[in-house]
């Protein structure tokens, strides 16, 4: 499995933003407020992801009080991070969207709220991808020493 790539990561947010922003300019009036819960939701499993590479990355380099990790468990924690990063870069961009929509509108009641919540939910959204791209990196293979080589 290669790496996640963040010119992709950075495209999907792109393409998706355009394609939300595109969407509400016709149905925005239709639909609920965007919701706040989605805020502390994406920040919890950031902090997770994150502490989850920090305890793998000390496993994997063996640090003394902890115990060797098994293999499968690391792809399996790989292909997490690479999932969550692409997951993180698609809701980051629909957030975005959100924002760009409502940026001429802000006067309004309902627009401004949305723009809040939209704006605090994509920064939740980079802090998942970050952490998702901490938790890939972290379950990488140690190379040789450089006394080794």
């Amino acid at each position: 499995m290669k790496p996640s790539n963040p010119g992709v990561l950075v495209g999907l947010v792109v393409v998706f933003a355009l394609a939300t922003w595109g969407v509400l300019q016709e149905l925005y009036s239709q639909i609920p407020t965007v919701p706040w819960t989605a805020i502390p939701t994406l920040l919890i499993l950031a902090i997770g992801e994150g502490y989850t590479g920090w305890l793998t990355r000390a496993r994997i380099l063996r640090k003394p009080d902890t115990k060797p990790v098994e293999p499968l468990a690391v792809a399996r924690l790989a292909a997490l991070a690479k999932a969550t990063a692409y997951a993180g870069a698609v809701f980051g961009g629909i957030f975005a969207g959100f924002v760009l929509h409502v940026l001429n509108l802000l006067d309004l009641p309902k627009p401004r709220q949305d723009a809040i919540v939209a704006g605090g939910s994509f920064i939740a959204c980079v802090a998942l991808i970050c952490a998702a791209l901490f938790l890939e990196y972290c379950c990488r293979v140690p190379g040789k020493p450089e006394d080794e080589e």
